[in-house]
């Protein structure tokens, strides 16, 4: 009998393999092995004289000296630093909207929250795009119906806060349909003791809905953490419209991605340190957070 158990056991562990397997063939081959070979290939330097080179850690210690790495760094950290919280209180909010009960027609603004998220990333800053052109550019011309010049939304000061606008609209339906799965996660039994001990609406979402959240607000804010200092898209494909202010080293991922076609062991580099900081801040920010959560 004990033989039979063990038997069946065994054959369920190997049809469960069998069902990892293709994800984990995959994992490896288009993740792991280019991660490695990246890796490898960034402690190499490619020379006029005598082909390619083996530097060490040279080429990260010559990131860490890139004054443009550095300035790509601080804008994408500026940029978290302002657009993340502003997104996730906008998700929040809307969250708690819908969760209430109190908004007629709760599915179809969900839907019309989490639909800009569908539009897919090219095209929605091809059409904020069209928006920001300081000469045709919709919202320039109504700036300019109510100011004496249009304000140019890709200049050098304006740029970022654009960019911003676009990533809130993007990704705050999509944040808002985590925290609401996880909002109708949680039991009804503390609505109702809350209810008889006479909470409002308000108490119930400041004191009940909030703490619970803790982990998935933690969970969207590393996603947010990874997606601010991955910025590439956006500034990518507006780079015609303002291409002093949206330069090559306007964010690090654009940085590393120019320079490819010039030192491919040097992006390499700076792809790699770029990777090292989102771990770093990332920990950071679910450590500093995360305080306080209980297990």
């Amino acid at each position: 009998m004990a033989n039979t158990v063990k038997g069946s056991i065994q054959r369920k562990e190997r049809v469960g393999l069998l069902f990892v397997l293709p994800f984990t063939v995959i994992f490896l081959l288009f993740f792991v092995t280019p991660l490695i070979y990246s890796g490898y290939i960034s402690t190499w330097k490619q020379t006029l004289v005598g082909g390619n080179s083996f530097v060490g850690l040279a080429n990260y210690a010559r990131v860490l000296d890139d004054p443009k790495f550095a300035a790509g760094v601080a804008r994408v950290l500026i940029f978290f630093l302002i657009q993340v919280p502003v997104m996730l209180m906008l998700s929040i909010s809307i969250a708690l909207i819908i969760d209430s009960g109190k908004l007629r027609a709760a599915k179809i603004y969900r839907i019309l929250v989490f639909l800009p998220y569908a539009v897919p990333v090219v095209v929605s800053a091809l059409i904020w795009g069209y928006l920001y052109g300081p000469n045709y550019g919709l919202l320039s011309q109504l700036t300019q119906t109510f100011t004496t010049a249009k304000i140019h939304f890709l200049s050098a000061t304006l740029a970022l806060p654009s960019l911003g606008n676009i990533a809130t609209w993007s990704w705050a339906g999509y944040n808002m349909v985590i925290l609401y799965a996880a909002l109708k996660a949680l039991s009804t039994e503390l609505y109702e003791a809350a209810a008889v001990d006479g909470a409002g609406p308000i108490r119930l979402a400041f004191s009940i809905k909030l703490p619970q959240l803790k982990p998935a607000i933690i969970l969207t804010l590393i996603f947010s953490v990874i997606g601010s200092f991955q910025l590439f898209t956006e500034p990518f494909n507006l780079a015609n419209l303002a291409p002093t202010v949206l330069d090559s080293s306007y964010t690090p991922n654009i940085y590393a991605y120019t320079l490819v076609s010039q030192d491919l062991n040097y992006a390499a580099a700076v792809s790699f340190v770029l990777g090292f900081i989102v771990i770093l801040i990332s920990g950071v920010v679910a450590i500093l957070v995360g305080r306080g959560t209980k297990k």
